[in-house]
């Protein structure tokens, strides 16, 4: 019995850090998530935000460059569900940013995990493991033209 418990010990001891470490690179749609009840009430639609190469009017002023890394419990969630939860953190982050700064948008925003920019107008990248769920973003905060 002892030898047992010791070899199911062990087993586990080798196994358990493969199960938790997962850190698998998902995309998901900006628009779907955009969309979705949570980011319509929750985000600010007086900072607008700009995604990749997104055309938007002139710029007036820069206020700088700033990046947010946001990570929510995955745990008992889908892979999707907490990737935009993270997303809308990240996004609600980039959006008091802007209105601490005095500007009116963040636009540029790029994915930005482990200091990789993946820029896309149309996904952000998340990384997802088996009890936590991710999301980087980096965006410069200006002010833009009417």
């Amino acid at each position: 019995m002892k030898l047992l418990i010791t070899v199911l010990t062990t087993t586990l001891l080798l196994v358990a850090p493969e199960a938790f470490s997962r850190d698998s690179k998902l995309m998901f749609s900006i628009q779907d998530a955009m969309q979705s009840a949570d980011f319509q009430e929750r985000l600010d639609p007086n900072i607008r935000l700009y995604f990749g190469t997104q055309n938007h009017s002139k710029t007036l002023q820069s206020f700088g460059n700033f990046t947010t890394n946001k990570k929510t419990n995955a745990f008992g969630k889908s892979d999707g569900e907490a990737c935009r939860w993270a997303f809308l953190s990240a996004l609600l982050t980039l959006q008091e940013r802007a209105k601490t700064e005095g500007g009116s948008a963040v636009i540029n925003i790029v994915s930005y995990y482990k200091k990789e920019k993946n820029s896309s107008n149309r996904e952000f990248e998340c990384h997802a493991g088996a009890i936590i769920a991710g999301v980087a973003l980096n965006g410069d905060v200006v002010k833009l033209a009417r």
